[in-house]
């Protein structure tokens, strides 16, 4: 009984695939051979082996040894053959598994019949009541087999994969098995059946009886817990001295409910190879449904405990870099606004710089040409500006240019741009606006201007400028489709700058329109 769970156990922890394949025969092998041996069990139960030859009781092996032998000599891949993806973890079965199958079915069937003709035979009620605690470990064992089959073979690829059915129906079979040695003392041979059956799994196994008495302590959990058969315990003061993360309350509230439910919980034992433990208590019936004991299993979780810590471990890690990623990320977007930002503006003034006017101009003027939307272009100059870098400092000329600028942007509309054209000349695009428009928002400028008092220093006057402004609003074009848009802009600049300088020549502060053709 013990290859099946360390075979299972092993194929699952090994990588290399010749010893996956190894450690599954040997699991195989020793599933065909616990048919067999059960079938045996059942004819020692039943009191007939005395009818029965040592020749027939050998024969009744054969079709064990020779699933056996199939599954060790594998031909053809007969029995199991490796998946592309999954290797032999994730393994295909052939015919030889599923008369593996058939034989464990035929020995689990002739032992229910075994126990059946017994039990129909009369007899002591003391017979009756082992035979009866043997047939309930069969009847545990054939439906968590056939669980086992369908969901992780037959339908593996339509039902969600749960490992273990098969030792868990071995294991609980075999602890019935134990019990109807143990209480009605089936043979003089009771501590080898329990270590056979019992001591066979790797998990923890602490069997007690409705008072709480210790019936059996197997040799996995006996290093691990300091309790002897025959101590009585009580399960809440027994757990209360481990660690443990979750509440015992409900644990206590489930082991104690009526009818009596399985328990869960997870404690710490504190041991090294086995630090963490999953404890499973599954309530034991009587033949009348009345609780005559309790299963408590100890799971040894200490790996995938520390694979869950280790895995939170790392995701709280991968969680702070990604948290310097993001920040990393917003200060270089950061960073990256505040050079876009810097390559369009003009340092001084804050408005945006002749480059990125022109740019934007070349799309914006191909769209309302073709689509014949009117817009108007003001160039404007700072008269006698170079009288004010030379009467008051370069310094003073600075905050005229910045004051300046700042004037024209509160007199704009939202969609205006301005651009500083270069020294202390200035230009305005605006969209969607008419001749009309453009004058009124001209005049509006230039008197913004006029009326804007620079100070300049503590004490003295300050200090105010004019502007000399040349005006020029595109409403309507013969040719809407423009060949080559930077020679467009030029032509356009060239008239208004035309206007600018019929302004400067007519005596400054004043504003003149270009003509648009």
């Amino acid at each position: 009984m013990l290859l099946w769970p360390l075979g299972q156990f092993a194929s699952y922890t090994a990588t290399e695939p010749q010893y996956q394949v190894f450690y599954i025969s040997l699991a195989f092998i020793g599933l065909a051979m616990i048919g067999s041996g059960w079938y045996l069990f059942s004819i020692f139960l039943s009191g007939r082996s005395y009818q029965s030859s040592r020749i027939k009781l050998i024969l009744l092996h054969i079709p064990a040894l020779t699933a056996a032998a199939g599954v060790i000599i594998n031909p053809n891949h007969w029995f199991i053959h490796a998946t592309a993806q999954g290797g032999y973890k994730d393994r295909l079965y052939g015919p030889i598994f599923y008369y593996l199958i058939a034989v464990l079915g035929l020995y689990a069937v002739l032992s229910l019949m075994e126990l059946l003709r017994a039990l129909r035979s009369g007899g002591p009620a003391r017979h009756a009541q082992r035979i009866r605690k043997s047939l309930e470990g069969v009847m545990i064992f054939i439906p968590l087999t056939l669980c086992d089959l369908f969901i992780n073979v037959i339908f593996k690829e339509a039902l969600p994969s749960i490992r273990g059915l098969t030792s868990l129906g071995i294991l609980l079979a075999g602890i019935h098995f134990v019990l109807a040695i143990t209480r009605y003392r089936v043979f003089d041979i009771k501590q080898i059946a329990q270590q056979d059956i019992v001591n066979s799994v790797n998990t923890g196994i602490l069997v007690i009886d409705e008072e709480g008495v210790v019936l059996e302590v197997n040799k996995v959990l006996r290093p691990y817990v300091n309790l002897r058969v025959g101590d009585c315990i009580d399960i809440g003061q027994f757990l209360s001295r481990y660690d443990m993360e979750e509440d015992l309350t409900d644990f206590l509230v489930a082991y104690h409910s009526s009818p009596p439910q399985h328990a869960y919980i997870e404690i710490v034992l504190g041991h090294h190879r086995f630090k963490n433990a999953a404890i499973y208590a599954s309530p034991i019936f009587g033949h009348r449904r009345q609780v005559i004991g309790r299963v408590i299993t100890f799971q040894n979780v200490t790996e995938l405990r520390e694979a869950v810590d280790s895995s939170k471990r790392q995701n709280e890690v991968l969680q702070d870099r990604n948290r310097a990623l993001i920040l990393m990320q917003d200060e270089l977007f950061q960073a990256n606004q505040k050079l876009e930002q810097m390559a369009i503006t003009d340092s001084l003034t804050g408005c945006f710089n002749r480059r990125y006017l022109m740019q934007q101009l070349e799309h914006e003027v191909l769209t309302n040409v073709r689509y014949r939307i009117p817009f108007a272009i003001f160039l404007f100059d700072i008269d006698l500006f170079k009288n004010i870098n030379d009467t008051y400092g370069h310094m003073v000329g600075d905050e005229v240019l910045r004051s300046t600028a700042d004037v024209v942007k509160g007199a704009l509309r939202r969609t205006d741009i301005l651009a500083r054209y270069g020294g202390e000349e200035f230009t305005v695009y605006l969209p969607h606006t008419n001749r009309e428009q453009a004058i009124m928002l001209a005049d509006r400028i230039k008197s913004a201007i006029a009326g804007n008092q620079i100070a300049i220093r503590s004490g003295e006057e300050a200090v105010s400028v004019t502007v000399s402004m040349g005006v020029l609003a595109v409403e309507e074009t013969e040719n809407n489709r423009i060949q080559d848009p930077k020679s467009y802009l030029r032509e356009l600049f060239t008239k208004v700058d035309v206007a600018l300088y019929k302004a400067k020549d007519g005596g400054r502060n004043r504003i003149v329109i270009a003509e648009e053709t």
